[in-house]
């Protein structure tokens, strides 16, 4: 029995009883930490005889798990909340919202002010109770308010269902405590708490067993896990490369000041661990980097770039970029182009800079104009998107591994997956390579996508 979660009593068998078969939906916003914990409220809610609907209107439950990062998925929050109400009216949905976006009061309160009718409110470190908030809320009848403002504590073996067969996402540690100037996920998530090294290991394992062949590890500051003393990110890397079974290993999100040389060498060392890595830089202009709280220069961003290539063969970079960050000049704007130009990044994640309430940068008094941000980020995309053929062209002739993933969207007579370094290729195949790592000869590139054929084709 896990210790605090399922309550093997009257409440649980009564909700249980008043629930078996009913469907539910979970519109989730924000990163892959959100998905993670989707995964873990939507195992919560099978447990108790729920099954799940993709049709949004005939769910007796609705969850939304919310994000804060940017004031676009505020909007979106209380523009889907409109159309709800409606649902809501009309069959007695259940409707919950939890997420980042509750751990802030004034969000709260605006949920309980316009919107009245949302039976449940719970925050990033409640999700483990949240069957005992439904419990309360249908056969009690009660409006839940399930908030902690303090570090939540790490609660191991949570049921969770998880949205792909071959690809899983494990959690390693929660919070942050850097500080960006921009960002709110400390205030919402809490300071860093690292789960214990045997409960991931142990985790993982069961995944291999379970036929999964791709893990990404997730933390809102990943690389500076801290599983015990002289157990780093870098062992931590070493130990999974060692899962039978295992193929790919991702991590999301490090940051550059984390990257010890231990890291390195055990990305290097690792055959299974991928060789893209996501460094976020953010901006590529010092100035603005000491005002944003990074730790790093535009120097020694380049520097550690060219140490990991020098140390790490054929590794490729994504990263996130902000445009328009108060104070932004056009010379440091340029520094950023300058690195963009320099680093060849293979996906870039471009975000118009959006004021947080509560963030140190929200009360600085030089906020750059929208249609000057606007404008910034357009320079940024067509820049990255000039480099994307020249890019696409060193993967033709090449043999790739190919993680495939189904059907392409696009194309209902080829197949799809993914490369170690992320590119999407799509190829002739069978249902029979769904899931497989299969070797692919890269015949063509087109922007968005690569074109490939079996090897032995």
């Amino acid at each position: 029995m896990r210790k605090g979660l399922i309550m093997e009593n009257e409440l649980i068998r009564r909700i249980k009883e008043q629930q078996n078969g009913k469907k539910y939906t979970i519109l989730t916003m924000g990163c892959q930490l959100n998905e993670n914990d989707s995964e873990k409220i939507a195992g919560m809610i099978e447990e108790i005889g729920y099954n799940m609907t993709k049709k949004i209107g005939e769910a007796d439950l609705i969850v939304i798990n919310t994000c804060c990062v940017r004031e676009n998925a505020e909007e979106r929050v209380f523009g889907k909340l409109g159309e709800l109400k409606k649902i809501k009216e009309q069959n007695g949905t259940i409707i919950a919202i939890g997420g980042c976006m509750m751990q802030e009061e004034v969000m709260r309160n605006k949920i309980k002010k316009s919107y009245p009718f949302v039976d449940i409110i719970f925050g990033t470190h409640t999700i483990h109770r949240f069957q005992k908030d439904l419990y309360q809320a249908i056969v009690e009848k009660q409006k839940i308010q399930d908030i902690l403002d303090i570090n939540g504590e790490i609660h191991e073996g949570l049921p969770i269902k998880r949205k792909h067969s071959k690809q899983a996402s494990v959690t390693i540690m929660y919070g942050c405590n850097n500080f960006c100037s921009y960002c709110i996920v400390p205030y919402v998530r809490g300071r860093e708490r690292s789960r214990k090294p045997e409960n991931i290991i142990n985790e993982v394992e069961r995944l291999a067993k379970e036929g999964y062949v791709e893990v990404t590890l997730l933390g809102q500051n990943v690389n500076s896990y801290k599983g015990r003393e002289n157990y780093g990110f870098a062992e931590l890397l070493r130990d999974i490369n060692k899962i039978k079974g295992i193929e790919r290993i991702r991590f999301v999100s490090p940051h550059p000041k984390d990257f010890t040389d231990n890291v390195i060498q055990a990305i290097k060392e690792g055959e299974h661990i991928c060789k893209l890595i996501h460094l976020p830089l953010q901006s590529g202009s010092s100035k603005i980097l000491k005002e944003m709280n990074r730790n790093y220069t535009k120097e020694q961003y380049i520097e550690l770039v060219e140490k990991m290539k020098n140390q790490i063969p054929n590794v490729t970079f994504s990263t996130d970029i902000i445009v328009g960050f108060p104070g932004e000049t056009e010379e440091d704007f340029e520094d950023t182009l300058d690195i963009v130009k320099k680093v060849n990044f293979e996906q870039i994640y471009m975000f118009i800079y959006s004021r947080r309430s509560g963030t140190k940068a929200d009360k600085m008094d030089n906020q750059i104009p929208e249609d000057i941000k606007h404008k910034r980020f357009e320079l940024l995309k067509s820049l990255f998107e000039k480099k994307i053929p020249e890019n696409n062209l060193k993967y033709v002739g090449s043999i790739q591994r190919v993680l495939v993933e189904g059907i392409s969207k696009n194309n209902s007579k080829m197949y799809t997956g993914r490369t170690e370094s992320n590119k999407v290729v799509n190829f002739e195949g069978k249902e029979e390579y769904v899931g497989k790592i299969v070797d692919l000869k890269i015949i063509a590139e087109h922007t968005w996508y690569l074109e490939g054929k079996l090897k032995d084709n």
